[in-house]
């Protein structure tokens, strides 16, 4: 069993040169040694009398199990204030360290017991190994190449400010702060952990408050890589020259040596990974065998860096940097970041922590003066920041934003923190004031930046906010938004039914949309579709596979067809948030139509199952938020090769009226210029349709009950009726005698007539349906019944009808909703306060809609006959 035992006698000295040197380097006789036994590894069971926990290897799966369950329920805890997870990380350590629950006698003797510390203090440092190799596979080399200067003298200033003013005023007060340690280490240590950024919390604290793809979030990203670089090197330089019983001699030959092991990694290891990724074949991925002989690699970069003199995470980081962005190094984080950030990292967090003894903070002098240097450092680092952005004219907001960006801290400084207090750089007292103060500091990023930063909105009161509002010939910009690569093809077969053209040309921006999960995979797709296409061409960085297949599928349809031009973008956002960028970015670019893919997805017997829920969220989120018209497209068999080759596609339009229905006839208006396109519209009216009058007496003001996308009154008085024959007569006049288009009219008195309808036509006639999101008026009898059995509101009746389990049709469906724009209110009593741009006001709430009933219209012959065919 293990057991402590007092310090080795004096005639006990070892003949081995190594143990006498690490004897000459162990703490005094006041520290214990632990001996542990080989043979208590694993418990025999509790049924024969034994504690599992007086073993090793139980005591171990409970310590990890302990300090996972404690940091994710942080996480979850502190998720409300937007806080990283390395704070998460960090308060749990301390938690469970003497700082509070080791105060418990049963919990620090039980389940942290100090015979157990060696064995979760390796494993901590192997999870730390790899997790700085997957930081560096997350740095791109090219940014610092393309960041420019102003990236540049921010993250120098962010350095050299807080590195000189910490250590001056360190200088000032050694006496005090730094009374029972090597002064000229401990002020090398402290101004390296005050002016580091860490850069893994950094990018992940700008997703979470949306600046990962602004501009001010590109600057932080560029300046913080600039500066973990120059962190690594500092940090290597502190270690080789701070070991209080090196002589100089040595000091030089350990920074040699590390010189060495870099240019041995840039121009041998560098120029291999190369060779390994060129003989990948074009399409498969990454070999197992490559995979654990890179792996492989981290822990002998590790070890030569650790016999060096430099700790063996330098080794790891700078393995990881030299790895080419691309397939290989994506490949590599998907394979091991789950594992090692939500398993492994949290170790070395609960090391940190149970180092962490509150306890031992008794003087308040010394606490004031290094919560003094803290602050002074801070200060400066943001101040150097504000001045650096004022010489490039950037607002003072941002230049606040930005320096409190540049002073996040988190892992880096944990590790400084760590060596420092391993070389005895750093007292028990000093140690435990130092990771307080990062936490508070890091604490204060989020609330801070997103209270400072306003991001000045432009204003976009542009008109092209529908389809009806602009001409059928004229210029359409669209955002095509994607899910996965099973998206791509659907889509792509919409645009070419779109009919671009020279005359009629299509701006297309296809975002792909990521989830946010923390992971640096998906932060890599954000940074890297953020560049352009030029400068993702010209440097060695790639997307990240999915994203890459998406982009290069849509770049080839532009260079293969005349009329578009494609942007490929990508935003990664949590799916609770994701519709307020697609939104800010449909504003940004005057998009016209947005549309996304249904939730679901058909499967082989031609059902339809779900993908994800949280699709159907952001969908239902985005119909209520667009600043333009939304269209949901539900793919069953839009996207099949046959589809997409055939030289007729037979589209149909089901119109029973409204401002949704027209938006959906106006889409269709543009398709049938198409000269492979020929259309159906079914027009739908109710049995007492021929004895109606338009009466704008009966017209009610829209001030009070108009649908919730309507952003001003319509001052016109039009009914809803009168917009509908108006537009149709327009549509007809303009396409006479075009033998592409059919027109019915379909006289049904209910519901059940109008599916009957819908159930007789010949299915295989057709591709592609499209329909309003709103069809008719609300309450109207032709699909009162069906919205009241709605499984999919976000379809409205007639798509939630198309895509149920009873119409089992291989036909796609595309639902469109218009964002109606009327006339501005002559009344300015009756405007809000304060609200002096109508066309900023956002949708509030897509799914009201007037509970107004039938009004009477004017019978007009022509439209004759209740089912007569007509041809244009």
């Amino acid at each position: 069993m293990a057991s402590t035992v007092p310090a080795l006698l004096a005639d006990d000295v070892p003949t081995n040169v190594t143990e006498q040197i690490r004897n000459a380097t162990r703490p005094k006789a006041s520290s214990s040694v632990v001996c542990y036994s080989p043979m208590m590894i694993t418990a025999n069971g509790i049924w024969q009398g034994v504690n599992p926990l007086e073993f090793s290897l139980p005591l171990f799966i409970l310590q990890v199990a302990v300090i996972v369950v404690t940091t994710r329920f942080l996480v979850v805890v502190l998720k409300p204030f937007r806080q990283p997870r390395v704070i998460a990380e960090i308060l749990a350590g301390v938690v469970l360290g003497p700082s509070v629950m080791g105060q418990v006698t049963v919990w620090s003797t039980m389940v942290f017991p100090q015979r157990s510390l060696l064995t979760l203090e390796t494993v901590a440092h192997l999870g730390l190994l790899y997790f700085l190799f997957l930081v560096g596979l997350e740095m791109d080399l090219d940014v610092i190449r393309r960041s420019g200067k102003k990236a540049l003298f921010i993250a120098v200033a962010g350095m050299a400010l807080p590195f000189c003013i910490g250590i001056a005023t360190s200088f000032i007060f050694r006496h005090q702060v730094s009374r029972n340690v090597h002064q000229t280490s401990f002020l090398l240590f402290l101004g390296v952990a005050l002016s580091v950024t860490a850069f893994p919390v950094l990018a992940r604290i700008l997703a979470e408050i949306k600046l990962l793809n602004t501009e001010l979030g590109r600057i932080a990203m560029s300046a913080a890589i600039v500066n973990d670089m120059c962190a690594w090197i500092l940090l290597a330089l502190a270690i080789a020259i701070s070991d209080v019983n090196s002589t100089a001699l040595s000091s030089l030959w350990v920074l040699l040596a590390g010189v060495l092991f870099v240019f041995f990694c840039f121009y041998v290891v560098r120029p291999g990974m190369w060779f390994l990724i060129r003989r990948i074949p074009e399409g498969e991925g990454v070999s197992d065998m490559q995979v654990s002989l890179i792996l492989t690699g981290v822990m002998l970069a590790g070890v030569c860096t650790d016999a060096i003199g430099i700790h063996s995470v330098f080794g790891a980081f700078v393995y990881g940097l030299v790895i080419p962005s691309g397939p290989l190094g994506v490949a590599l984080i998907e394979k091991l970041e789950d594992f090692v950030t939500g398993l492994l990292l949290p170790l070395f967090f609960a090391i940190s922590g149970l180092r962490t003894n509150v306890s031992k903070i008794r003087d308040p002098i010394t606490v004031g003066l290094l919560v003094l240097v803290f602050i002074m450092a801070s200060f400066a680092k943001i101040m150097g920041t504000i001045i650096i952005a004022a010489l490039y004219t950037m607002p003072f907001r941002e230049g606040i934003a930005l320096g409190f960006l540049m002073n996040t801290r988190g892992l880096v400084e944990m590790i400084v923190l760590n060596i420092g207090r391993d070389k005895e750089v750093l007292d028990d007292e000093s140690f435990a004031v130092m990771v307080l103060v990062s936490v508070a500091m890091t604490t204060l990023v989020t609330p801070v930046v997103t209270g400072v930063h306003r991001p000045s909105r432009r204003l976009v009161g542009y008109r092209r906010r529908n389809l009806q509002r602009i001409r059928h010939d004229s210029e359409l910009r669209m955002l095509a938004c994607v899910h996965t690569t099973r998206n791509v093809p659907s889509v792509l077969s919409l645009l070419e039914l779109s009919n671009p053209n020279k005359r009629s040309p299509i701006f297309i921006y296809a975002l792909h949309l990521v989830e946010l999960t923390g992971r640096a995979s998906n932060m890599l797709a954000a940074a890297a579709a953020s560049a352009s296409k030029q400068s993702r061409s010209s440097s060695s960085s790639t997307l990240p596979p999915v994203t890459e297949h998406i982009f290069n599928a849509f770049e080839n349809y532009e260079r293969h067809t005349g009329g578009v031009s494609i942007q490929t973008l990508a935003v990664v956002s949590p799916y609770q948030s994701m519709h307020d960028d697609v939104s800010v970015l449909a504003e940004e670019k005057h998009v016209s139509l947005i549309v996304v893919p249904f939730h679901k997805q058909q499967t082989v017997d031609g059902g339809m199952e779900p993908i994800n829920p949280s699709i159907r969220s952001f969908n239902e989120s985005l119909l209520c938020t667009s600043p333009c018209s939304v269209a949901i497209l539900v793919d069953r068999g839009l996207s099949a090769a046959t589809a997409r080759m055939a030289n007729e596609h037979r589209v149909a339009l089901f119109f029973f009226g409204g401002p949704d229905d027209r938006e959906a006839l106006a889409y269709a208006w543009r398709m049938v210029e198409h000269p492979g396109v020929t259309l159906t519209v079914i027009r739908f009216v109710p049995a007492d349709y021929r004895v109606r009058s338009f009466s704008n007496t009966s017209y009610r003001s829209t001030a009070s009950d108009t649908d919730s996308r309507a952003i001003a009154v319509n001052t016109e008085g039009k009914t809803e009726l009168q917009m509908d024959e108006e537009y149709l007569g327009e549509f007809r006049a303009r396409n006479h005698g075009k033998e592409a288009i059919t027109y019915f009219d379909r006289v049904v008195a209910n519901s059940e007539e109008t599916v009957t309808a819908i159930r007789s036509m010949d299915n295989s006639l057709h591709e592609l349906y499209i329909v309003g999101r709103h069809p008719g008026e609300s309450g109207s009898p032709m699909t009162a019944s069906l919205a009241d059995w709605m499984e999919c509101p976000e379809l409205g009746p007639i798509g939630d009808m198309l895509v149920s389990s009873d119409f089992s049709m291989a036909v796609s469906v595309l639902v469109v909703q218009q964002y109606v724009v009327a006339a501005a209110p002559t009344d300015a009593a009756t405007a809000p306060a304060g609200n002096g741009d109508p066309v900023r006001q956002y949708v509030s709430n897509a799914n009201q809609r007037p509970s107004a009933t039938y009004r009477s219209a004017a019978s007009d012959d022509r439209w004759s006959g209740s089912s007569s065919t007509v041809g244009f």
